[in-house]
């Protein structure tokens, strides 16, 4: 009788035990520790030009585009690309940090990320040949003076387009000048209340333009070799490097690839990334193209995941980033050990709240907003 009551009472017990839904705790949510910031999650709010700056002003529209994503789990915010210099934007309405009077806005919004638990990065650019144009939605063409526009700077007098106006060559003292400029942003980045700075040198902007011979023609120690091409973004990363904390987290954006013949490749982006490493870089965020009208992408769900595998193996972390757009697929990615973070782009404008979906996904758990308890998806 004893034993078919404590076999009764198993049974009864099993029975319960099997109604209790049982979370798996995915990477993709698992907290990463760079240097001395710890990031909750592993997802990433990509870097996203919303070309809605006054004057390189941030205002209401960046702090609710970008608070949204933070109160939504991500574990961190990168702010778009913003200009160094006014002749760095990529439009008259890109944010800028070229002066102490941008610092307080900015200021606002990282405030705000931190109090919902987010880490605010931002992304320190130079559009070079790709500047002065209007936004997507007039048209995304070359501005001309008259029309609010200006004269754009570039490695060799070559346009992007052979529709616009050559760029201006940039001379010793001009390449000078870019390298102070990203220092002195990185300085009012910190004072801005930042804890991770990208230095973006992809998707065909100025740093890019300098990397790859298809841009740059030039002959001295800023062209030619692949040493000398390299130069100028190993100098803004020392420059920068100098203002930076050494304790906090310092990425570099690369396009892997030009997508073209003869252009910057994956080999050259891998030497260059085990480099930036030994210089102190702590994760590249692997992108590609943008610098040529005539690339000749690869489109797919997840198409630019073998860059990051690839440059991680030199013992670097990795961002993935690029039609990424569920939590399943990038669970993956991580599990193979392709990547340490995801960065999300078109996923997190559909759904600023995709964190907290994800973990019902994954059968995994994500602290949510107090305020938003009541609507939170049991398992």
């Amino acid at each position: 009788m004893a034993n078919d009551v404590s076999l009764r009472s198993f049974s009864e017990l099993e029975c319960v035990i099997n109604l209790i839904p049982v979370l798996i705790m995915s990477i993709l949510l698992q907290p990463l520790t760079i240097k001395d910031i710890t990031f909750r999650n592993r997802i990433v709010v990509s870097p996203m030009c919303q070309y809605s700056a006054t004057n390189g002003f941030a205002n209401d529209w960046h702090l609710v585009h970008l608070g949204s994503r933070a109160s939504g789990g991500a574990g961190l915010i990168i702010v778009e690309a913003t200009a160094v210099s006014p002749e760095g934007r990529i439009s008259p309405g890109d944010l800028g940090l070229w002066a102490d009077d941008y610092i307080a806005p900015l200021k606002r919004i990282t405030d705000f990320i931190k109090n919902e638990g987010a880490i605010a990065g931002i992304q320190l650019a130079h559009a070079g040949r790709k500047a002065s144009h209007s936004a997507p939605w007039k048209g995304g063409n070359q501005l001309s003076k008259e029309n609010g526009g200006w004269k754009t700077v570039a490695p060799s007098p070559l346009p992007f387009d052979d529709k616009e106006e050559n760029p201006d060559e940039l001379d010793v003292m001009g390449i000078r000048k870019v390298i102070s400029d990203f220092k002195n942003a990185a300085r009012r980045a910190l004072e801005a209340g930042f804890q991770v700075v990208e230095i973006h040198a992809a998707h065909g902007y100025l740093l890019h333009q300098f990397l790859s011979p298809l841009s740059n023609h030039r002959t001295d120690d800023f062209g030619g070799s692949y040493e000398n091409r390299i130069r100028l973004l190993l100098e803004v990363t020392d420059a920068v490097m100098e203002v930076w904390p050494n304790n906090l987290p310092l990425f570099v954006r690369l396009s892997a690839t030009d997508w073209y013949e003869a252009g910057w490749s994956v080999d050259e982006t891998v030497k260059l990334s085990a480099i930036l490493k030994d210089r102190g870089v702590d994760l590249i965020d692997c992108s590609s193209g943008g610098n040529i009208l005539a690339q000749k992408i690869q489109l797919g769900p997840g198409y630019q995941v073998p860059f990051a595998e690839a440059v991680r193996k030199t013992g670097i972390l990795t961002g993935a980033v690029g039609l990424i757009t569920t939590a399943q697929q990038a669970e993956e990615i991580l599990q193979k050990s392709q990547a340490d973070i995801i960065l999300f782009a078109r996923e997190f404008l559909r759904n600023p709240y995709f964190p907290l979906l994800a973990a019902h996904e994954l059968n995994d758990d994500i602290e949510w907003p107090v305020q938003y308890l009541r609507a939170k998806l049991k398992h």
